[in-house]
């Protein structure tokens, strides 16, 4: 499959939402309970992303991939909270496409982005029991440095480890 990535836009920030929401269904179905990860819907994801966007938009970057003008996938990268990095936020991909090159595309053109945000490395965090997404970022070229924390999905703790890249 070829999409085409570009910079996101207040118009993509529904389809963005749509996407996210249903790619952690799929991500995350046999890590969290189902009604878990009804909450938030689509349209709730979607207004959240629209309030992230309009404080951000100055600082961190949105990327959508699209094929046939359909949003498949995005990212989103800006400062980090880890002193000297720069922070992959999100990588998302249609669900029906996970494993059709999507992914890779955009996480390459995420990497680069990374590199112009500064500091010396990168880092994102995954979910500890994400074993597809560990592995998809491991072959990235990213490693797991050791750091963890507990954040909550839709008011359920969750374990998540940090994954660094330095340039």
């Amino acid at each position: 499959m070829t999409a085409a990535l570009r910079t996101g836009h207040d118009v993509d920030l529904l389809p963005v939402g749509a996407l996210h929401f249903r790619s952690r269904a799929a991500a995350y179905a046999h890590i969290l309970p189902a009604e878990t990860l009804a909450e938030p819907p689509a349209a709730a994801l979607a207004a959240w992303w629209a309030e992230r966007w309009k404080w951000e938009r100055d600082t961190h970057r949105l990327t959508v991939a699209e094929d046939f003008d359909r949003i498949v996938g995005f990212t989103y990268v800006g400062p980090s909270e880890t002193e000297g990095a720069a922070e992959l936020y999100a990588i998302h991909v249609d669900p029906v496409l996970v494993g059709a090159g999507v992914g890779r595309l955009l996480m390459e053109n995420a990497w680069e982005q990374l590199g112009d945000i500064g500091g010396d490395r990168a880092v994102l965090w995954v979910l500890e029991a994400n074993e597809h997404a560990r592995r998809f970022y491991e072959r990235g070229g990213w490693k797991a440095d050791g750091e963890t924390r507990v954040e909550a999905i839709s008011g359920r703790p969750v374990s998540q480890v940090r994954y660094s890249r330095s340039w």
